[in-house]
């Protein structure tokens, strides 16, 4: 007598168990018709992710969820295959925009890959789907390169200052822009979030709101919280708070702002536009100085840099305060500080 097959018996133990629960196999498709439907589709679910993101993620993720709609719009969310995931970041990767410093669309690919994989995040939080069958996370992103961006040497920085302040529409605001960062060592987001409720001119801190929600407080020179004030105190009219820097006609800047100056940066000094000299290279500037003075461990808490995924796990005992960091800044202006233990020097 021949043997059944193990996908007989397999068939005869299930038909089994049914019946022992009694159910049938017509109720357990009708359950998961059930199921699929309560799954919403792409046009559904990304504006209630949208609206429960952060500002930041927003802003970054918002161009990529539209273009995942107008491929997916009308299918489920659970639909999507990996395969068809690296196919969509293929196709923006290669029909994104071509910038003077773009680098082969792959940061649009891990963009669409970064906010298919927070889409599907809250799609697992919400059980709509499982963790186990998150398309998302089993695609991986484009190799990150090595970033171009360096410190700017010191005659250069100087030529950058001379430009924003003997060119353009508003010297004042973009000279100010530029000692802020330069001090501060802060990402444009976070000076463009910074309030009159933010600035401590007595003790010279203004409150930093940067990416990943983080909130510190950063010294900065009696010279630039005097400035700030001032500056607010033209710009800003009869507000008692609101965004601290502003346009003449009391209008908070925006990225805007930076686009322009470094633009008219670029006009003036070839050697910006062919690099590509932006904002975040005075974080740059900035933060290899102090590392280089003051040590990695004040260097890492002048960035802001609270986690230890950012290097080794003895970032957790060399740990530097605030005091540190005033006195780190007033040896970079040559100011006192009033939380600075040392009055200022130059280092050698």
């Amino acid at each position: 007598m021949k043997p059944e097959s193990p996908k007989n018996v397999s068939i005869a133990a299930v038909t089994a168990l049914l019946r022992e629960l009694g159910l049938s196999p017509e109720q357990l498709l009708q359950a998961a018709q059930a199921s699929a439907a309560s799954v919403p589709t792409f046009n559904e679910y990304v504006p209630r992710v949208t609206a429960v993101v952060s500002p930041g993620t927003r802003r970054v993720y918002d161009t990529y969820w539209r273009r995942v709609n107008e491929r997916w719009g009308d299918r489920r969310i659970d639909e999507p295959t990996p395969l068809e995931i690296r196919q969509l970041a293929e196709d923006i990767r290669r029909t994104v925009v071509k910038r003077r410093n773009a680098r082969g669309g792959r940061t649009a690919a891990q963009h669409l890959i970064s906010a298919l994989r927070c889409l599907y995040r809250h799609a697992v939080a919400d059980r709509l789907i499982n963790e186990a069958d998150n398309p998302a996370a089993r695609v991986a992103k484009p190799r990150r390169q090595p970033s171009t961006r360096r410190a700017i040497p010191a005659p250069r920085l100087a030529e950058i200052i001379e430009i924003a302040g003997s060119t353009g529409d508003d010297c004042d605001l973009d000279l100010l822009i530029l000692r802020l960062h330069v001090e501060t060592a802060c990402r444009r987001g976070g000076a463009l979030a910074v309030h009159r409720a933010d600035l401590d001119r007595e003790q010279c801190l203004v409150r930093l709101h940067e990416k990943g929600e983080t909130v510190r407080w950063q010294p900065i020179s009696p010279t630039l919280a005097t400035a700030l004030a001032t500056h607010y105190e033209h710009r800003g009219g009869a507000q008692v708070q609101g965004p601290l820097l502003r346009y003449r006609d009391g209008r908070p800047i925006t990225r805007r702002r930076y686009d322009y100056l470094w633009q008219r940066l670029g006009r003036h000094l070839p050697w910006v536009a062919t690099q590509q000299v932006s904002t975040h290279w005075l974080r740059h500037t900035t933060l290899t100085w102090v590392e280089r003075h003051f040590g990695y461990a004040v260097a890492r808490a002048y960035a802001g840099h609270a986690g230890t995924g950012d290097a080794a796990a003895t970032t957790t005992y060399i740990k530097a305060d605030i005091e540190e960091v005033a006195e780190a800044l007033s040896a970079l202006t040559g100011e006192p500080h009033p939380l600075a233990a040392t009055p200022p020097t130059s280092p050698q």
